[in-house]
């Protein structure tokens, strides 16, 4: 399928070689288009600032447990599997596709090419096939959008229709929902389910598996920017860690918010066209970029209005886990195009619901690929469904639920390319302190800016020789002091005014790590052994 992007609305498109026919095909509409259809067919109404706000319905979050990838003669001696990476026969995908097409024949579509990958090496195009036209919408916001001329020849397709619901008796699946990907025939289906977040991280999961495979090329799950000299910093975590917060900031050009590719040049390049934040207890104070962000052609998902037309941006009735999508490009200081050098500073990213680990920790060689082989966090309520509070996790590359390879293969890949590139690593504790959940409190992100800044800057270092003292559970490499941040916040154990307490706590999450580290240790040599930390 060939396609010569001249006029991109103008252009007329047939879907039978799906097997789709008798519908109305809404081709590359216009976000103002899609908006007027989404308003007038009751799909979403617009804020006093004209944003389309929209709910996806009973799934606000991912259903991790309901994806799929086909085993077959490609994937069958590759994929990880598992809870994660779950098998599924080609004859039930097959079934279940001639299904879903038969749902959406006769119906009105919306159908978008488009492509991932800033780097002209690495390029996916896709079509995207969706019953709803706010899904079309995100898709526009979050992928990259072609060049009038551009020749387009399909690679993938994606086909997302929220009112179709399989039958588990019959149909070879577990729920009514899922998300299957079928690398042979190069087609991702979702059905029950409109949130969108399941569009992107299929196609997230296919670079997963290809990039890695095919070009050598170590994809990640992280956000990145740039300063002015050309220093870039990435920053890995799952969602609520701060990925998108961090990166945004005023004073560095943004490369991207979520999903990255590092390159054998030493390139780090965006996956995607436009930004997924989450938007609870969103501020102008704490969060300017994104706040102006949120204008005319963006998407707002689960968002509590007042009959003003203004967004209760701190009301969680409908979920925790609402979200803005709009493309990068209504971020004022972005990075063009959205590629950046070989990394000067790397950050994990957690939100420790035990409130133990330091705010911010320096992590030497075998650290840094104990912790990125680990990923701690917390799952933070809403982000997946069933999740209604904060529940320690590990997982594997900081993004298990998307990595369809085990995950010392993206461990590997990433230890040689910071050996290569001499790149300083960090665990920085967004999560809680002065306590665990429930009793301590969220650490201000003020204090994670500065310190941030303060590790990019060097300061951290350059402060005197004896400014870090090693954590007696942990090892980690914990700064004593740090410019615009409280000494006593720098230390969680005085947070928490009871050393029994928590050194008690520590010792437990310390315990954690070494389970959940007992899958990978066969394949681990001593060295990342020996980055782990201390039991009692």
């Amino acid at each position: 399928m060939n396609r010569n992007f001249n006029d991109l609305e103008k252009h007329t498109i047939s879907l039978e070689d799906y097997g789709i026919i008798d519908t109305k095909i809404n081709y590359n509409l216009s976000v103002e288009n899609l908006y007027n259809i989404c308003v007038d067919s009751k799909q979403g109404v617009l804020t006093n600032k004209n944003v389309l706000a929209i709910n996806t319905g009973k799934f606000t979050g991912r259903s991790p447990k309901d994806r799929y990838i086909v085993s077959d003669k490609i994937t069958k001696n590759k994929v990880w599997w598992g809870d994660i990476n779950r098998p599924i026969e080609s004859n039930i995908f097959d079934k279940l596709f001639s299904k879903i097409i038969n749902h959406l024949n006769g119906k009105e579509l919306y159908v978008r090419d488009c492509y991932a990958c800033a780097s002209k090496n690495s390029r996916l195009n896709l079509r995207t096939i969706c019953e709803y036209a706010w899904s079309d919408i995100f898709s526009y916001n979050m992928f990259l959008r072609p060049e009038k001329n551009d020749k387009f020849e399909i690679e993938w397709t994606v086909i997302s229709a929220p009112n179709f619901h399989a039958n588990p008796k019959e149909d070879g699946i577990d729920n009514e929902n899922f998300s299957i990907i079928n690398f042979s025939k190069k087609i991702i289906i979702i059905g029950g389910t409109g949130y969108t977040g399941e569009i992107k991280k299929g196609v997230f999961s296919v670079l997963n598996f290809i990039l890695p495979v095919l070009k050598n090329i170590l994809p990640m799950h992280c956000s990145a920017n740039s300063a002015e000299n050309g220093q870039t910093s990435i920053f890995f975590g799952l969602s609520g860690t701060g990925k998108t917060t961090l990166s945004t900031d005023s004073s560095r050009k943004l490369i991207g918010d979520d999903e990255h590719g590092w390159d054998n040049d030493g390139n780090i390049f965006n996956f995607e066209g436009g930004c997924y934040a989450k938007v609870l207890n969103l501020s102008y104070e704490n969060e300017p970029e994104i706040y102006e962000a949120i204008k005319e052609g963006a998407l707002l998902e689960n968002v509590i209005i007042d009959n003003n037309g203004e967004v209760d941006f701190k009301n969680k009735t409908i979920t925790q886990n609402s979200r803005v999508s709009y493309p990068i490009n209504f971020i004022k200081n972005i990075q063009q195009p959205s590629i950046g050098n070989n990394p000067k500073n790397i950050f994990f990213l957690t939100a420790d619901a035990f409130g133990v680990l330091p705010p911010i920790s320096k992590l030497n060689p075998s650290q840094s690929a104990y912790h990125f082989i680990s990923g701690y966090t917390s799952k933070l309520a809403g982000t997946e469904d069933g999740v209604d509070e904060p529940v320690p996790s590990f997982s594997a590359c900081f993004g298990a639920p998307f990595m369809p390879l085990h995950p010392t293969v993206y461990a590997k890949m990433l230890i040689k390319k910071m050996k290569e590139s001499e790149v300083d690593v960090w665990l920085v504790n967004t999560g809680w302190t002065g306590g665990p959940y429930g009793i301590g409190k969220r650490m201000e992100l003020k204090y994670t800016r500065a310190m941030i800044n303060a590790a990019m800057s060097g300061e951290l270092d350059n402060l005197n020789n004896g400014n870090y003292h090693i954590h007696s559970v942990f090892n980690l490499m914990q700064p004593r002091v740090c410019p615009n941040v409280p000494t006593s916040v720098l230390s969680p154990r005085q947070t928490w005014n009871n050393d029994v307490k928590y050194y008690k706590k520590a010792y437990m999450l310390s315990q954690a790590f070494v389970k959940n580290f007992e899958k990978f240790s066969s394949k681990a040599d001593n060295l990342i052994l020996s980055g782990a930390p201390n039991i009692k």
